[in-house]
């Protein structure tokens, strides 16, 4: 017994690590439960009673040396794969790949950019809105078309009717309600409309809507106001013209053309040889839509304003197809990345 101890002592303290796969050949030979240490336990009930303490001590202290030489391979090891990691933190990283900005958050950042240079600041409103703020205050007619199922995504009907809003006008009798003039903002968000989905029509698109409110405002304010807008995101080459329109919450009305970016003015089928683009709606806040919110309409006047920023972004990027906004093709919104 004495000699079989010895013998495989020497053979733990002559083993070979070559490689990690040695490890665990090292453990099953002497630790694996038919390896050689665990042979020794069964030979003990062939050694005389009062020699079994002894031999038992023996064959511990040989398992103690076969575990620790194991366990010793194993620190190195882990250091060794410690001193690669280490190492590479020295080199430098590879190129990750970034993503990009969508472009119609592009298109928003720079609309909001605009008006922050001239004082309005960014007004945002529940997506979920009641009958009060999305059509009642804002002037509409019980009989007004955007009333009907058809027109708009209601959530509940009855005596408390709650639809998807239809634009972010209800952001801006929300802001009148709660603050006193002069006001002067910008609501920017998604809004729904129950529309076919097409290349020209989506059931949900972005909208910027402004108002400005105070004394003394006059449809000139309104005019230049639009018009900085429009060279400062079209250049300064950039010019507009307004015809007359109906909005319910604005009297006068008037929607706004911009001269076209593609063709430079002289005439395309995208403008449709007219030279000039619709970009957005606008006009005087109607006295019935302040007087709703509490704004006393003898003392101020104001103007509102409103645009598609699909549209903006039709313009200054030449997409045609509203529903590329809206598909997360990496193929289409890679195009924008210098734009970040």
């Amino acid at each position: 017994m004495i000699e079989q101890i010895q013998k495989i002592e020497e053979e733990i303290a002559a083993f070979k690590f070559n490689n990690d796969s040695d490890v665990e050949k090292f453990r099953i030979h002497f630790l694996g439960s038919k390896g050689l240490v665990k042979g020794l336990y069964a030979l003990l009930r062939e050694v005389p009673n009062e020699e079994k303490k002894m031999f038992g001590q023996k064959i511990n202290d040989l398992r103690t040396v076969a575990e620790n030489t194991l366990n010793g391979v194993k620190i190195k090891s882990s250091k060794k794969d410690t001193k690669k990691v280490d190492e590479d933190l020295t080199k430098p990283v590879g190129e990750s790949v970034l993503g990009s900005h969508h472009p119609l958050s592009i298109i928003k950042r720079e609309i909001v950019d605009i008006f922050n240079k001239i004082g309005f600041s960014i007004s945002e409103g529940p997506e979920i809105e009641d009958d009060w703020h999305n059509f009642s205050a804002l002037n509409f007619p019980p009989e007004h078309p955007a009333r009907d199922m058809q027109d708009t995504f209601f959530i509940q009907k009855g005596e408390e009717e709650i639809a998807l809003r239809t634009h972010t006008s209800s952001v801006q009798v929300r802001v009148m309600e709660n603050n006193s003039p002069p006001i002067r903002t910008i609501s920017p968000g998604r809004v729904y409309r129950n529309e076919a989905i097409s290349a020209r029509a989506h059931c949900f698109f972005h909208q910027v809507e402004g108002l400005y409110i105070d004394e003394d405002v006059s449809f000139a304010d309104l005019k230049q106001t639009l018009l900085y807008f429009a060279k400062e995101m079209f250049g300064e080459k950039a010019e507009i013209r307004l015809r007359p329109s109906y909005f319910p919450f604005t009297e006068p009305s008037a929607e706004v053309d911009v001269s076209c970016t593609i063709c430079n003015s002289e005439g395309c089928n995208v403008c449709k040889y007219t030279g000039w683009l619709e970009i957005l709606g606008c006009g005087m806040v109607d006295p019935n839509v302040l007087k709703a919110s509490g704004i006393d309409s003898t003392k101020y006047s104001g103007f509102a304003f409103g645009m598609g920023i699909e549209r903006i972004a039709q313009l200054k990027y030449k997409v045609n197809d509203l529903r590329m906004y809206s598909e997360n093709d990496i193929r289409f919104l890679n195009q924008f990345k210098s734009e970040l």
